[in-house]
């Protein structure tokens, strides 16, 4: 095991990291709830081999998603719940089909639910309580209260507060309905 210090960030923790020949895992908490572990876990990187560790410098964006997105939705719904994408290089983004610049590549973005809660609930209160660059409703369908997931992003500056729902069928449409 191996420390890496990164006193230059906010959160003054160390990261232990242990290589495995699959995987990595790793302990930072990037706030109260959320370890870096879980925003870089990504079951097709393990399996297609893909690197998906974060630089040093993408920690800040990542502890400011956590702060201002993540901890504020676990708090106000009372769930814990553990995002389905955060960071990912841009191998893993284009391996996905994601584009390569899409903003999970910068640590500002993750994917999630909370299970057994509305998805046009959860991103209805997002858009209407918190400071987001960006909120989209994918996959979502009105009689399946349980389907898709929520994207939201966060630049700390300048967010645009744009709100999207995607559907294969459909497209990108402005807004939630």
């Amino acid at each position: 095991i191996k420390e890496v210090s990164h006193g230059s960030h906010t959160n003054q923790n160390s990261v232990y990291w242990h290589r495995g020949l699959d995987s990595i895992a790793m302990t930072y908490n990037l706030s109260p709830h959320f370890t870096l572990a879980e925003l870089t876990k990504s079951d097709t990187a393990i399996r297609m081999g893909i690197f998906n560790e974060p630089e040093p410098y993408h920690y800040p964006a990542l502890e400011r998603l956590c702060r201002t997105i993540l901890e504020p939705v676990r708090a106000h719904f009372g769930m814990a719940f553990s995002p389905s994408s955060g960071f990912r290089r841009p191998s893993l983004c284009e391996a996905i089909g994601s584009s390569r610049k899409s903003q999970h590549t910068k640590g500002e973005a993750a994917d999630f639910e909370l299970p057994g809660i509305d998805n046009h609930l959860v991103a209805s209160w997002i858009r209407d309580n918190l400071d987001f660059d960006q909120l989209i409703l994918e996959g979502y369908t009105d009689d399946d209260k349980n389907s898709g997931w929520i994207h939201c992003s966060t630049t700390g500056d300048g967010n645009r507060k744009e709100v999207l729902r995607y559907h294969r069928d459909t497209g990108y449409l402005q807004g939630l309905d």
